[in-house]
Parts: C-alpha cells; structure tokens; sequence
C-alpha cells in the first residue's frame, strides 16, 4: 500500500528547487507506515478507535 502521491512530492520538490530520487518515495511511505502504527497502538492502548492528532 502506498500512502504518498508522487505527483504531490514531485509538486513540492519542483517548488523547492529540488529533485526528487527514486529511493525517496519507498522510504517515505516506511516511514509513514511507522508514525501511523504508532499512533493506532496509542489509540487503542485509550481504548478509542479513532486517530486523533494527538496520537502523533
């Protein structure tokens, strides 16, 4: 499952003034996937079943 649009990444980059590398796109969506396990298992160690931002 991918979670970034890389229309929207490359959009920024190009903005920036910056390239975008093909290796970046699976390292974001990992890290991604991190941050939002994480925030599950905090949010259902409260017993609550949605996301909210503090859980981030």
């Amino acid at each position: 499952m991918s979670f970034v649009v890389k229309s929207k990444i490359q959009e920024f980059a190009k903005k920036n003034n910056l390239m975008v590398g093909s290796d970046f796109y699976g390292a974001l969506d990992k890290e991604i996937e991190r941050i939002l396990k994480a925030a599950a298992k905090r949010c259902t160690e409260n017993k609550r079943k949605t996301l909210k931002a503090y859980d981030l």
